[in-house]
């Protein structure tokens, strides 16, 4: 969305201290672990714009408190599965033979939006190693979250959902849908028939650059629509308005262990 018409959609300017009584009203306590996926335009225009989302979520957490988000490089994967756009095939051994490796304090997010790319620089904030699925934190529990992060299964336990599962974190989706919910992959880890498939990425090894090829679950989150409708008919969640978004708050392990169930139940059956 144009910033042209994210302004003609926005009835005054959104600050941090309307922010902050926006998230106390939804839900968010202080000394919460919050893990958020967020969307800046549909906010409305921001006074500070990222910077101020990122202050407001942290003054409202408080010192201790723990703030979570996604920090995913999706161009650290194998190229030879690139479809937005493709790449000639011609390319691969080059791109296998010269990809840097993962480095969790520059390699850039893909994808993961401005608030989640900003939140990655941010002092005092750590990320996982995963290269290709990392997470970052700031915060009271920040260490503990992030420092195991398996290369497979990268959503299972043994990875920061694992850690924010059995640490009783809340997810607040700020401006976006169930679809952006990656709690639910943890879900489908937990699932024996899920489908995996040969993956690959640049990382370093033993003080070495390597290309390592591994085998993971194929998530997939086309019916996570689906399961968030279906988790709000069974389980009360939060909902409010956060500047002009759209926002649901709602408990980590109660959303993967009924994802869990629904989706043994529908896409398994």
């Amino acid at each position: 969305m144009s910033e042209e018409k994210v302004i003609s959609k926005t009835k005054e300017p959104i600050t941090i201290d309307n922010m902050s009584r926006d998230l106390i009203k939804l839900g968010i306590q202080r000394g919460d672990i919050l893990i958020v996926h967020s969307s800046l335009s549909n906010i409305g225009w921001v006074c500070g714009g990222a910077q101020s989302v990122i202050l407001a979520l942290m003054n409202v957490l408080g010192d201790d408190g723990t703030l979570v988000m996604p920090a995913q490089s999706g161009d650290w994967s194998d190229p030879a599965g690139w479809e937005n756009p493709p790449i000639p095939k011609e390319w691969l051994p080059i791109i296998y033979e010269n990809m840097p490796a993962f480095d969790p304090d520059i390699t850039p997010t893909r994808g993961m939006g401005r608030i989640a790319e900003l939140f990655r620089t941010f002092p005092g904030t750590m990320r996982s190693t995963h290269p290709q699925v990392s997470f970052c934190a700031n915060g009271k529990f920040a260490k503990e979250i992030l420092e195991q992060h398996d290369l497979t299964p990268q959503f299972g336990m043994n990875s920061p959902l694992g850690k924010l599962y059995e640490l009783g974190a809340k997810v607040l989706l700020l401006g976006v849908g169930y679809e952006n919910c990656t709690s639910f992959h943890l879900a489908e880890a937990m699932i024996d028939k899920m489908p995996k498939k040969r993956m690959g990425t640049a990382l370093m090894e033993n003080g070495q650059r390597v290309w390592k090829w591994f085998e993971d679950y194929i998530y997939d989150p086309d019916d996570f629509d689906k399961i968030g409708q279906s988790f709000e008919e069974n389980y009360m969640i939060h909902q409010g308005i956060v500047g002009s978004a759209n926002c649901k708050l709602f408990r980590v392990k109660d959303c993967v262990d009924f994802a869990k169930s629904w989706l043994k139940e529908n896409r398994f059956a």
